[in-house]
């Protein structure tokens, strides 16, 4: 099958406030004769449900990530069919080629598939942040996101389900609360960075359900795990600052299931994607340590990371954020690793 011909999609401007629609009222004709009253508007486009159990076609951007990977796994051993966008040739039927930052994406893709993954955006375990690297991690998760809706917002059938990457970030540093989809955003270069990119997200199709997947630190073998587990493997384990701050951790593997079950539920709008019980930087610390056979002692205090790491210290490793999965746990998902240290073992080697 020939790859489909790239279409630039325009760039979506705010469409105008409609005017309100009068109530339908019955008119006078000459001589004092009531006539037919106007016609009513239409009735919005109802949403399609997707139901557990039919055999699904999903679009996944960031489809080679950690993430993506182990989704697009779970996906194609349920019996689902999974296209990929790639930035480059594709090397098969189901790869389509977009270029997001041109916002370059054939729309009538998204007319042939029943939900879009969007999983893309740059890393934010590249550190330091860079003024330059801090543009890349917004531009990266803004524009593939702008595209992707504009490009539904084209489309004759829209896609039932858009659920798009979001993160943790959103809430800032919180030490003390309990943070819930319903907290208010906090402060910070990442909860700046959030807030636009779940409002991009949002501005898809009225008949598209949208899920914003607000991801903690996922547990797996790539990822935030990685550095952690080369400095305990060599004895640099410890603390680091306090070790007390919350760490909104998940798993890979219910991680990648949350985002499927999320599919063919009836949830909108932000979703927690963290484990069931939380736990503090310390408690992951100490886990890995012993799964590894290694010590936990060496503390890194916070002046120096900050330091050396400048930004990213203060809002990935030494933010405190005790934040619940509350809807997730409602909507009937059941975690794998229930508990953190069930979470560390399964990733520790």
């Amino acid at each position: 099958m020939a790859a489909p011909k790239r279409v630039p999609v325009p760039s979506a401007k705010p469409a105008r406030a409609a005017k309100p629609t009068p109530a339908a009222r019955p008119t006078v004709a000459p001589g004092g004769r009531p006539t037919a009253p106007d016609k009513p508007a239409p009735k919005p486009a109802e949403r399609r449900v997707l139901r557990k159990g039919e055999p699904l076609r999903v679009l996944i951007s960031g489809a080679s990530g950690m993430i993506g990977t182990e989704v697009r796994r779970q996906l194609e051993a349920q019996g689902h069919t999974v296209l990929k966008l790639v930035r480059r040739a594709p090397s098969g039927p189901n790869e389509f080629t977009w270029a997001p930052d041109a916002k370059i994406l054939d729309f009538r893709v998204l007319e042939t598939v029943d939900a879009v993954i969007n999983l893309s955006g740059a890393s934010l375990s590249r550190v330091p942040w860079t003024p330059g690297w801090k543009r890349q991690i917004r531009s990266s998760r803004i524009n593939s996101t702008r595209a992707l809706v504009e490009a539904m917002s084209m489309a004759s059938r829209p896609p039932a389900v858009f659920l798009s990457a979001s993160a943790v970030g959103i809430y800032g540093s919180r030490p003390g609360e309990e943070l819930t989809e319903e907290s208010p955003r906090g402060e910070g270069f990442l909860a700046d960075v959030v807030a636009d990119w779940e409002a991009a997200a949002l501005l898809g199709p009225d008949v598209t359900r949208t899920v914003l997947l607000r991801t903690g630190v996922v547990l797996g073998p790539h990822g935030a795990l990685s550095p952690l587990r080369l400095l305990t493997r060599v004895g640099g384990g410890g603390p680091i600052g306090s070790g007390q701050q919350y760490w909104p951790w998940i798993g890979l593997h219910d991680e990648a299931a949350a985002i499927v079950h999320l599919l063919t539920s009836t949830l909108s709008g932000p979703v927690n994607l963290v484990g069931p019980q939380p736990a503090t930087m310390e408690q992951l610390g100490r886990r890995l340590a012993k799964d590894l056979r290694r010590p936990f002692a060496i503390r890194a205090p916070e002046p120096i990371l900050k330091l050396a790491l400048q930004d990213a210290a203060g809002e990935l490793l030494l933010a405190d954020q005790k934040v619940l999965a509350g809807k997730l746990l409602a909507d009937g998902f059941t975690f794998r690793d229930a508990t953190s240290d069930a979470g560390i073992d399964a990733y520790a080697r």
